[in-house]
């Protein structure tokens, strides 16, 4: 009741936790006054919490920023009216799109934007519904222009060969006539204009016809055939969408104003020097762990000067670990040749090693989570689409390697350095067999070259593969691990578990899958991720306790040993911090 009396943005939040059981569920709004309807027409319109989030401040007003009025539009403001001219805050709504998955839909036809056959000919307006075909994918050029990528990989731009103005998806890359601007509706920002290169708007003429022939302004109404409806179909968040199109110096200016907008997206150079501090490992090793597992990028290589759109110093803050650690250190033997340019404050140089006092005494996985290409198509692999390129070439799998070689040659000589993972999962069959076994050797043999001792994790293919399809490699090979990730998430048999019966999973189910890997004579193996998170909803503190046990006294038999993920997050469950000083977690 009294739905009125909320905010748009909370409602959405409330509707969000309907229908998360197993049960069909559905969201009833009731309001007491029939001025409030507008409102709630917006809720029931869309499902974007960014469109969702503007047309909130738009409708109620920022209120008195110097004050305690909360809502209200204020248009003595002396700057701007941010509900209106919120340049700031659209330009961080911006930054994220690289990535994005989008869907136009004609005003005029009613009907669907469509790379034909999923790329390589015409774009259409005819479909009823959007799926694959009708889904493209954002690449960022800089705050205002993009360009177009279709299922199959090509790009809609202008057919060039052709009269100029018809719009195709047939190029492998992206050129100036692929190159497109957004123009977003201010009072509507699901209604959207695309312009052309060629200074033209685009048009659904008819169903099987889009051109960019479309010139003039717009009232913004269902009978301008250059206006269409703009629904995003999903997004992605990883470092490449943050930075991209800004480059080394302005995407730390950029990240800090998402800072206010976007959870969990930090200005790096803040980031690096406060998120994870000596502190945190003073508290790792007072809670009786003995190792970090420290995720990388493959641009870390190139360190302070990355290709764009990647920020500098994120090499200093893996140093900075490896003090923290157990040794202060930063020497490689003199024989050793680095073709990459290193941090302004720390030498590579050779000679004998000097290292400061024993601090807490940790050892270090260093675990490139990121390879060039992206392994997997996640964003924490830092896919600027969502596509999945490593290992496709032998100059991919090269270059690979050559970060596991910079890596491996500047922490070799460190006593913390316990192991080394060449890749964080791969995901089949994408990444091939061939190309990861492939990769595997050449990436020991790289690991080999520099260090005797460190352990080299190799992690399994995600996706359909066999658990021992890395034994005839690994077995071979002295000082290696096997890697397994084990989430009672990420697939619908977890959606309808009980707490019993995922504490049970474990158990049986886990245990069975990790003793499959475990051999007297084959390599060892490594949980190196899990969680104590699942589906179920209102479970009970003493309900995780059991749940993180269970996996614990599972996990804990691997023989190479267990990582959790992560140290600090934002969501409880998923900070093994939090865990353990709230008591859901005992070491």
């Amino acid at each position: 009741m009294n739905a009125e009396r909320f905010g748009i943005a909370q409602l959405h939040q409330l509707r969000g936790r309907v229908g998360r059981g197993v049960r069909k569920s559905q969201c009833i709004l009731v309001a007491s006054s029939t001025s409030s309807l507008s409102r709630l027409k917006v809720l029931e319109k869309s499902s974007d919490g960014f469109y969702l989030a503007n047309m909130d401040l738009l409708l109620r007003g920022p209120g008195d920023l110097l004050g305690k009025k909360q809502s209200g539009h204020l248009p003595e403001f002396p700057v701007a009216r941010l509900e209106i001219h919120g340049n700031i805050l659209q330009e961080a709504h911006m930054a994220a799109l690289d990535g994005t998955q989008l869907q136009f839909k004609s005003v005029t036809v009613g009907k669907y934007l469509c790379a034909e056959n999923g790329g390589g000919t015409i774009v259409v307006a005819n479909r009823t519904s959007a799926s694959g075909w009708e889904t493209f994918k954002l690449w960022r050029i800089n705050e205002t222009n993009f360009h177009f990528r279709v299922f199959n990989k090509q790009f809609i731009g202008l057919d060039t060969n052709g009269n100029g103005i018809d719009i195709v998806a047939e190029s492998n890359t992206p050129r100036s006539s692929e190159t497109f601007e957004i123009v977003r509706n201010s009072n509507d920002l699901s209604r959207v204009r695309i312009k052309a290169p060629n200074g033209f708007f685009l048009q659904a003429k008819t169903e099987e016809l889009v051109t960019a022939d479309y010139e003039g302004a717009t009232s913004w109404g269902d009978d301008d055939p250059s206006v269409f409806e703009m629904t995003i179909a999903g997004r992605m968040q990883g470092e490449f969408q943050v930075t991209n199109g800004y480059g080394p110096q302005k995407a730390p200016q950029v990240m800090r104003v998402i800072l206010t907008c976007i959870d969990d997206i930090l200005a790096y150079q803040k980031h690096w020097s406060t998120y994870i501090v000596e502190d945190d490992f003073k508290f790792i090793a007072g809670n009786g762990l003995n190792a970090v597992r420290i995720p990388v990028g493959w641009w870390m290589a190139s360190d302070p000067t990355p290709p764009a759109p990647y920020v500098g110093g994120s090499l200093r803050a893996l140093d900075n670990a490896f003090t923290w650690a157990g040794y202060a250190f930063f020497p490689v033997p003199s024989d050793i040749t680095i073709s990459v340019t290193t941090s302004q404050d720390l030498t590579i140089m050779g000679g004998p090693v000097h290292n400061t006092p024993k601090k807490y005494g940790l050892k270090i996985i260093i675990d490139l989570h990121a390879a060039p290409g992206s392994q997997n198509g996640f964003e924490h692999s830092s896919s600027r689409d969502g596509s999945q390129e490593w290992g496709l070439t032998d100059d991919n799998i090269q270059q690979t390697v050559a970060v596991i070689d910079f890596l491996t040659a500047r922490y070799a000589r460190s006593p913390s350095l316990y192991a080394v993972e060449l890749i964080n999962e791969p995901l089949s069959p994408g990444a091939s067999l061939k190309s990861a076994n492939k990769y595997y050797k050449a990436g020991y043999d790289a690991v080999r070259k520099h260090s005797s001792t460190a352990y080299v994790v190799m992690s399994n293919r995600l996706g359909p593969m066999d658990p021992r399809e890395l034994f005839p490699l690994a077995s071979g090979l002295r000082g290696s691990v096997i890697d397994v990730h084990y989430y009672n998430l990420f697939s619908d048999i977890f959606n309808s578990m009980t707490v019993q019966q995922n504490i049970d999973f474990v158990y049986t189910n886990r245990s069975a899958q990790l003793n499959q890997i475990t051999t007297s004579n084959g390599p060892l193996t490594f949980v190196g991720e899990w969680v104590a998170e699942w589906q179920v909803s209102g479970a009970s503190k003493e309900d995780l306790q059991r749940f993180a046990k269970a996996q614990l006294e599972v996990y804990g038999r691997a023989t190479f040993g267990w990582a959790y993920w992560t140290l600090k997050n934002v969501n409880n469950h998923w900070s093994l911090e939090w865990m353990i000083k709230n008591g859901y977690i005992k070491l």
